[in-house]
This record gives structure tokens, sequence and C-alpha cells, in this order.
């Protein structure tokens, strides 16, 4: 038992270079493990088997910016404790309220995305994820295209000097937004990819990927609509899309958004474990 513990002891330290090296990360997200911005959201990306978790901004409403925590300082320091305590990172920091309200309307729009910079900078984060949501859709309201470029460059702006990305989800094809980057200007907005996108419209998975590039993916939301796990899903062949970032040469964050079991969307660690499971296996192992 003593020699067993020496071993441990001695090996943590590379199994945390081992870690950190990794070509590929796996995430979980507060927000769908039911936990936002609630510290028991690390111990149960560590039950499912996580290397990392994104953790949300809050709540945003009508309010000038998000109902966020983080940025009290004994509040913060118990979640970078916990982190610490349970080997989980901090993979990003989201902006989720932007999924329901408007960034390209809203009068008010500098202080959360200054808010959520902070946060990032305080927390040693260096990716935010911000949606576009419903009413910035810019394939249904193509209208809205200015006032988004114009806040993204102002957004650019302020996460190119505070140093860190922030990366927008969007409805439109890969080809569409590297159209829509090239227009912002900014190396410090990027593309939040996920999956569920381009499966959703019938357009290529791996293609669009590909079109995008690894210079212009900050992170991958790996996962599709909820229905199966994503082992069972016949939408997507997951060894083909690490074949695909492989040669790329991407690296980066998975994040598991959806893919739950439609039978039982609320089991949270049945749902989540299986996922990540499975991508450990495709893209940590190789089995």
């Amino acid at each position: 038992m003593i020699r067993l513990f020496i071993f441990l002891t001695l090996a943590l330290p590379a199994i945390a270079i081992a870690q950190s090296n990794q070509r590929y990360k796996i995430g979980v997200i507060d927000l769908m493990l039911l936990k936002r911005q609630k510290l028991g959201a690390i111990e149960l990306s560590k039950q499912i088997g996580a290397d990392g978790l994104e953790i949300d901004m809050g709540g945003l409403g009508n309010r000038p910016t998000f109902e966020n925590q983080l940025l009290t300082d004994s509040i913060r320091q118990q979640f970078i404790d916990k982190a610490k305590e349970q080997h989980i990172e901090f993979s990003s920091v989201a902006m989720t309220g932007y999924y329901a309200q408007s960034f390209c309307n809203r009068q008010e729009y500098i202080q959360s995305i200054q808010d959520c910079i902070t946060t990032m900078k305080l927390m040693g984060v260096k990716t935010a994820f911000l949606p576009l949501g419903v009413q910035c859709d810019l394939k249904k309201n193509p209208e809205v295209r200015d006032s988004v470029v114009a806040r993204l460059r102002v957004a650019g702006r302020m996460a190119q000097e505070a140093g860190v990305v922030i990366a927008i989800e969007t409805a439109l094809s890969a080809t569409e937004e590297v159209a829509l980057l090239k227009e912002i200007g900014s190396d410090a907005i990027r593309i939040y990819f996920n999956f569920s996108n381009p499966l959703r419209e019938g357009r290529d998975l791996y293609k669009e990927l590909k079109i995008l590039g690894a210079k212009r993916i900050a992170m991958i939301h790996a996962s599709n609509k909820d229905s199966v796990w994503l082992e069972n899903d016949p939408q997507i062949d997951m060894k083909k899309v690490k074949k695909t970032l492989d040669k790329m040469k991407w690296r980066g964050w998975l994040v598991i958004e959806r893919s739950r079991d439609a039978r039982k969307p609320r089991d949270v660690k049945g749902n989540y474990g299986a996922n990540v499971a499975y991508l450990r296996r495709i893209f940590q192992t190789g089995n």
C-alpha cells in the first residue's frame, strides 16, 4: 500500500503534464449539467470524466450585463480552488444569455462584453463563447448583418487588447463564415464550430471543417441534437472527424453540448458520462 501511494504521488505530475499536452481536451458545460454557475458543476465534471468545464456568465434578460457572481472575489476564488482540487480546467466562459437576447439590437452590449473579458482574465480563461442567437441569425435576418459586424469589430478590439478570443456561433455555412470573419477583420474573433449546425442543414460536416481551417476554429461543440448518444449517432463518423482535424493540425477543446438520449434527457451523469467516455476513446486513446 505504501509503495502504491508513493508511485501515485510521483506519477501525479507526469499525469498532469500529459493532460496539459493533450492535443484534444474534452469539456462539458455547467448550464447543460443543470448547474449554471454552481460550484457543484466542477465536481460533477470530474465524476463524468471530463478534462474541463465551460462556465456560464449567468442570465442576461433586460439588464445591461450578466447576472454574474464570478466578479465577486470570494465566490470566484471558491471556483478556482475547487477546480484546482478536482484537476478540472476552465475551458471557456459562455455568454449564453445572448441566445435569447439581441446582441445586434440591444442598446447596451459593451458592458456585457467587458464583464466577460474581465471574468476571463481573473480566471485565466482564453476563450469566450458568444452565440449570435435567434434575433441575430444572419441567415434568417440578413438585414442585421451591418450591426453584427460593427459590434463584433468593437468586441474584437476589446478582446485583442486583453489577449483573449471571442468565439461566435452562427447559422451560416463555413464559406459564409469565412467571409464574415474577413469582414470583421479581427484575429480575436473566431468560430465556435458546432457539429449540429451543418448536420441540421444537410451540409457536409467534414468539408465544413476543412473550409474553415484550423486557425478560424477556436473551439468545437462536439455534439448533435438530442436524440441518441454520440457513439450511436448515424449522422457522425467520429473517427472521420478526428482524421479531418488531425490533417488540419487543429488542436483544442471538444465541448459536449447535447447528444442526450431523448428518452432520458435529464440523466446528466448517464448522458454526458457516455459521451465523454466515447470522445476520450476516439480522440485521446485511439480506440
